[in-house]
């Protein structure tokens, strides 16, 4: 069995090696901490409260989410740096700062659509009211659910996947939210997107059987075209593989860490872009880098849109009472996705308010406290709203209209769907603590654990390339997949196509954690929200 352990190994320029791979890291994470504090402190420098009460639950909350980062780190961070830890390519703390680097580029780069993706599984109105009880109730159920689990699942060393168990958070909670306000309609009170669900359970069902057959297929085709003996043997001892074999290890690493930073970074910097949204909505619920000429553009793209929407009214006037009115009645369509005849007057109305607003204060980042929490719920329903009626097609809007309509539910999205650069530094920090601190018991089960024989290079290097390729593509699509699931299916992959043999207790044990995570986190999730709900 290769040695995995974090302790010295014999000979002076190992140890130092080892102590400098470790300093960086270190200095890494200070110089992010640092980062993420000034700027933190610079966006709340303007900030007024009356109370201490919003600056608690802003650092438990943030503490929180960057919690669940921090344990995602353990499960799918880990699959990233178990091939080339398992190897010897490199030593384990090279390796977490090498991923943990990697990882950072990826959520910075990454577009955020993943991030509210997910967040539009969430009832629509504890997304306008976030910073309600309700709406910690919310942020805390799912977030402490998806904790738990996944810390079981890893104490016991099992590659679970954090995006099921966010996902099955979010469902429990928009569940128990229903249950416990009656029927849809009667109350105004939305479920689950089950659309939307059902489009990203799509995209976690059918990654690992893509990961399984990708990553077997490549195998059979490397050893059908490479006939190099060394690529397909097993690591010995502590020995590390010939320079060209690490090399294309550290490269599929590489791959897997940028695609993991893109897509799962990117849910926990959505949750967290959440909860600055309810606690401190004067610096978050709008976009400030948004400049006092793209504010003009919104204006007359907003007055743009009502005039083409207001083509489609068929002479019904906006709901009688003003715009809490015609915002009520856009929310109404939200939760039940039936139009009724006043849907297109009132959305006409609110997206004519919304402009004027903007307009009226010059730009978005002028917009003063009392009002912004307003405009920026105004503009997500409008938004919510537009993208329901694209899906739908409904009303038949021509092609020049979409267009002029769909612009500007993408310049409201510019001004609300946002996620500042601090945000995905304190989430790369997260993932690449919780890297370093759990990455073994995973990397034992990736190498060794899934098939009869242990994971040769080749079998490594394969499922990880798939892995990379399938994570970005899912990436670039907006939809969220699991780096745990698709890697452990590619191995699984590999050892069926090499004919060596699964070891059927630990893909039982796999399996029955994938299935059993997003009832159990859906019933964890539920059961917390009621109970968060009936204690404060």
């Amino acid at each position: 069995m290769p040695d995995l352990s974090l302790s010295p190994q014999p000979g002076a320029a190992s140890g130092r090696g080892r102590s400098a791979s470790l300093l960086v890291f270190l200095l890494v994470i200070a110089a992010g901490a640092v980062y993420v504090g000034l700027h933190l402190a610079d966006d709340l420098s303007t900030v007024r409260e009356h109370s201490a009460l919003p600056w608690f639950l802003l650092v438990i909350a943030l503490c929180i989410a960057l919690g669940f980062e921090f344990v995602n780190g353990f499960h799918d961070t880990a699959n990233a740096v178990a091939t080339v830890i398992y190897t010897h390519s490199l030593t384990p703390n090279l390796a977490v700062v090498w991923s943990g680097a990697w990882n950072f580029l990826g959520v910075l780069t990454s577009t955020g659509a993943v991030a509210f993706g997910i967040l539009q599984l969430l009832p629509v109105e504890l997304i306008l009211q976030v910073g309600s009880s309700a709406g910690f109730a919310m942020v805390f159920a799912l977030l402490i659910a998806a904790i738990i689990w996944n810390l079981g699942t890893w104490y016991f060393g099992l590659p679970s996947s954090s995006s099921h168990t966010l996902i099955g958070s979010i469902i429990g909670v928009g569940l128990m939210n229903q249950l416990m306000h009656g029927s849809q309609g009667a109350m105004g009170t939305s479920g689950v997107d089950w659309s939307q669900a059902i489009g990203v359970g799509k995209s976690l069902l059918f990654s690992p059987v893509v990961g399984f057959l990708a990553s077997a297929l490549l195998l059979l085709v490397l050893k059908a075209l490479v006939r190099v003996p060394v690529l397909y043997a097993e690591p010995k001892g502590s020995e590390p593989p010939p320079f060209w074999i690490r090399a294309l290890l550290i490269l599929t690493c590489t791959g897997v860490s940028f695609a993991h930073g893109s897509n799962d970074g990117q849910k926990g910097m959505g949750l967290i872009m959440l909860i600055l949204i309810g606690t401190v909505p004067t610096a978050y619920a709008l976009n400030k880098a948004v400049t006092a000429s793209e504010s003009q553009t919104f204006v007359a793209v907003s007055q743009q849109a009502a005039r083409t929407l207001g083509q489609y009214t068929d002479g019904v006037a906006a709901p009688a009472g003003g715009p809490n009115a015609a915002r009520a009645e856009v929310e109404r369509y939200i939760n039940t996705r039936t139009l009724t005849p006043q849907t297109v007057p009132a959305l006409a109305a609110l997206s004519t308010q919304v402009g004027q607003q903007v307009e009226g204060y010059g730009s978005m980042a002028a917009v003063p406290q009392s009002v912004v929490d307003n405009v920026r719920n105004n503009m997500y329903v409008i938004s919510e709203a537009i993208r329901l009626m694209e899906k739908a097609k409904q009303p038949a809007f021509a092609e020049a209209d979409v267009r002029a309509i769909h612009n500007f539910r993408n310049q409201i999205d510019h001004a609300t769907k946002f996620i500042p650069t601090w945000v995905k530094v304190a989430v790369a920090i997260a993932l690449g603590l919780g890297t370093m601190v759990g990455w073994k018991r995973i990397v034992v089960t990736v190498g060794e654990r899934i098939g009869k024989q242990h994971l040769t290079y080749g079998q490594g290097g394969c499922a990880e390339l798939v892995a990379m390729a399938t994570i970005g593509a899912a990436d670039a699509y907006g939809l969220p997949v699991s780096t745990t699931h698709v890697l452990s299916s590619g191995v699984a992959g590999t050892m069926a196509a090499n004919g060596s043999g699964l070891q059927w207790s630990t893909v039982r044990s796999i399996v029955l954690a994938w299935v059993l995570t997003l009832p159990a986190s859906i019933a964890l999730a539920g059961a917390l929200y009621w109970m968060f709900r009936h204690t404060f």
